[in-house]
């Protein structure tokens, strides 16, 4: 058991190549050393026995007093370094218990040599970024379940009164309950989507189309709800055409979420702007809208899964913050790469699609 840690091993590696180093020079001296010597001693004139006790007697016990001391030196030095490469493995060892029990503010600190120094670097990125996977899995779990409570509870609110005889089945109550109902049916379906990219199981379907007719046909879909909520379309920056080769259905998708996306949040009065460009690798294409910006802070996160820049304000205009994750999740499943940017009173979002 003792062999098969580390410490030991390096121990055991230090007195071994110590030992061979001292095996060779107690032979060059004892045979080697011993030969030149007698035969210096005897061209001066002394006998061999003579010259071999005088050189038993100095040089051989100097040997040997330094190699007992040269491995008590080799076994420390030995025992020092292993203790110097061990501590941070073990502190690394610990501290990988710890998140393993969950304790996922666990950390190592940057000692040692250059390269635990960088295992130590790599296993604290590794550290926060569970961390901050599982904040993401306790706020996914949270938010998810607010957001199958409330509609539940208005649901189950008007059940209620009915039976009691509070409220009478006209029209404006079946609608309110068939509008919470939907609200349940879109929110399912928006986790089925997220669930389904995660998994991997529905390959995208590449083919070449326009996409600016797929876009153009986006706006003409989301055209009456432009026009109820008194917005101004500028549709300018598309050009007739954009051979493309992408998925139609994840097109589709992604241009209906970010376009509902930009009428929800565009004041009345304001204005959504959609411009396409091609460029050398990719198309590029965008979608802003006039309104209250983004902070800064906010902008790396809008596309995470149920985050919200305003927790109360996107709850009232029914938004469940799954859209733009969607929309990430599409986008970077066929190639390409998504982007928000908001300053001076507009907020853009744009999304590539691979030439």
């Amino acid at each position: 058991m003792f062999t098969r840690g580390i410490a030991a091993r390096i121990a055991l590696a230090a007195i071994a190549s110590a030992a061979v180093g001292l095996v060779i020079l107690a032979v060059g001296v004892a045979v080697v050393g011993a030969d030149v010597f007698t035969a210096l001693m005897m061209e001066a004139g002394d006998s061999a026995e003579h010259a071999r006790e005088m050189y038993d007697g100095s040089v051989t016990t100097v040997v040997i007093a330094a190699s007992l001391v040269a491995v008590l030196a080799s076994v420390g030095l030995a025992v020092v370094l292993a203790r110097m490469l061990t501590r941070p493995l073990r502190e690394i060892g610990s501290a990988a218990r710890r998140i393993a029990d969950g304790d996922y503010a666990a950390r190592v600190p940057r000692d040692g040599p250059e390269e635990l120094a960088s295992l130590a670097d790599s296993f604290n990125q590794m550290a926060a970024s569970l961390e901050r996977q599982e904040q993401m899995r306790r706020d996914f779990i949270a938010n998810a379940a607010h957001e199958l409570r409330t509609p539940l509870t208005n649901i189950q609110g008007y059940l209620e009164a009915l039976r009691d005889g509070v409220i009478t089945a006209d029209r404006a109550t079946y609608e309110s309950l068939h509008e919470e109902a939907e609200r349940l049916v879109r929110l399912s379906r928006d986790l089925d989507a997220l669930a389904d990219g995660d998994a991997g199981t529905t390959p995208p379907r590449l083919v070449d189309l326009d996409l600016a007719m797929a876009l153009r046909s986006a706006l003409d879909l989301v055209m009456p709800s432009i026009e109820r909520a008194g917005l101004r379309l500028e549709a300018g920056g598309v050009p007739q055409a954009l051979p493309a080769r992408a998925d139609p259905d994840r097109l589709a998708q992604v241009l209906a979420n970010l376009l509902s996306n930009a009428v929800r949040y565009t004041p009345s009065g304001g204005a959504i702007t959609v411009g396409a460009e091609r460029r050398p690798d990719d198309i590029l294409v965008s979608i802003a809208n006039t309104g209250e910006p983004i902070p800064a802070d906010d902008l790396d996160h809008v596309f995470e899964r149920f985050y919200r820049v305003e927790k109360s304000r996107d709850r009232a205009l029914g938004g469940a913050g799954i859209g733009l994750a969607i929309v990430k999740q599409l986008v970077e499943s066929t190639g390409g790469r998504v982007g928000a940017e908001s300053r001076d009173g507009q907020t853009r979002f744009w999304f590539s699609v691979p030439a």
